[in-house]
């Protein structure tokens, strides 16, 4: 048996964060993320003049419920989804002229819902260059609160933003949301906000956030579930077996679901209060699986399907078109390349195992951390992978490469 250490979750990271900026007092969050998106929002922080203070295993971050503690900032959001729609959020709140600008790729994806929705609230927020998109100009004078209509279909982070957002406006909110997407990642949130002190009610399709502020406290980090993702699939792919202590039925994470789409395909999947454990059986089966919510996984399954009996079809993740990348295209593309049939719509991918074993390819990243860490799972049974970028991994888990190399030579050949 094998035992992964995952680094922390990006996800719970960026959040807490935010909460521990909009706390008041001072939080210390253990054992965070240590990587490219999480450190341009810790920076991100700084520049809106936050203190954070960093030790190898703990960041402290001085709470500020009235918000940055400068009157102008210029802040730069690097590739980070999270940085580039919670920050401005945060700042909204606060009082001052606010700049936020991202990469190129970042850049490229949508913020128009949540634009609109901060607009309608009486935030005062501009683009610069194209609408809907970074960079953009805020000049904050704090927020009055009250209903709001937002459409989640395309990212559930703008959801959370507004939900984050809520205990800072004067009259709290109340957010009717029309459609949404990944909503395990909204969960993520209210079970977050409630240890910061903050009791989110849901009616129906609308959330009310109560005003008040946050409470400062000592939060753990639990290990990324995304990034457990890549370490499973391995052992269902080997027949190996992979624990990944941290991660067990008490997770935040509704991406630790992808094991139970492994458990369908024929692996053994053991989850309880320390962790969960996957064992490959040698059976792979092909199925079609709905991954709305849990559509970050969906490289991962698409990059191990050319091993399984059957064809495997994976539903509803147009989501991932406006991700780092068009990631839909990006594993057809790629799997093409190994010389797997694919074929690909709207918000559906279906991969095709045929009767000649997938051959080794160079591996077009688009720049995407999960294309290059799904397909290293590839390369566990097809020799000859290779990424063109494979540093891009640095946006959530720098030292993936070497942490995934130990991991092969534990596993079965």
């Amino acid at each position: 048996m094998t035992v992964v250490d995952i680094p922390g979750s990006k996800s719970v990271t960026a959040r807490a964060l935010f909460l521990a900026a909009a706390a008041d007092g001072v939080t210390t969050l253990r054992r965070p993320l240590r990587s490219d998106d999480t450190e341009g929002f810790a920076e991100g922080l700084t520049r809106l003049g936050y203190r954070v203070g960093k030790t190898p295993d703990a960041w402290q971050i001085d709470g500020r419920p009235q918000g940055p503690a400068v009157a102008e900032a210029d802040v730069y959001c690097r590739d980070g989804a999270t940085t580039a729609r919670f920050l401005p959020t945060l700042a909204a709140a606060g009082h001052g002229s606010f700049r936020f600008d991202a990469s190129p790729q970042m850049r490229r994806r949508p913020l128009g819902p949540l634009s609109r929705a901060l607009r309608d609230l009486g935030v005062d927020l501009r683009h610069e260059e194209a609408e809907g998109h970074h960079p953009l100009r805020i000049e904050a004078s704090g927020v009055e609160g009250g209903e709001v209509v937002l459409d989640a279909g395309q990212s559930s982070q703008y959801l959370t933003a507004l939900l984050l957002l809520g205990p800072l406006t004067r009259k709290g909110l109340r957010i009717r949301v029309t459609d949404l997407v990944s909503a395990p990642y909204v969960e993520i949130t209210v079970a977050m906000m409630r240890t910061f002190g903050v009791e989110v009610r849901r009616e129906g399709t609308v959330y009310v956030v109560p005003p008040g502020g946050y409470t400062a406290t000592t939060y753990d980090i639990e290990p990324d579930a995304s990034t457990a993702s890549y370490f499973f699939a391995a052992a269902a792919v080997t027949g190996g077996e992979v624990t990944v202590p941290g991660l067990g039925t008490g997770a935040l994470q509704g991406d630790l679901g992808f094991v139970d789409v492994l458990r369908r395909m024929g692996a053994e999947v053991t989850t309880d209060a320390q962790g969960t454990r996957v064992r490959g059986t040698g059976e792979l089966r092909g199925l079609t699986v709905n991954m709305r919510d849990i559509s970050d996984t969906m490289p991962t399954l698409a990059a191990i399907a050319p091993f399984a009996s059957g064809p495997v079809r994976i539903e509803d993740v147009g989501n991932t078109r406006v991700k780092e990348c068009d990631r839909l295209e990006a594993c057809a593309e790629n799997l093409r390349r190994l010389g797997v049939e694919v074929a690909t719509g709207p918000d559906w991918i279906e991969i095709r195992p045929g009767s000649q074993a997938p051959v080794g390819a160079e591996i077009k990243s688009y720049g995407d951390h999960r294309v290059v860490m799904s397909f290293a799972v590839t390369g566990l049974r097809v020799p000859g992978i290779s990424f063109d970028d494979p540093g891009c991994v640095r946006k959530t888990f720098p030292g993936f490469h070497e942490a995934f190399g130990a991991l092969r030579g534990q596993l079965p050949a």
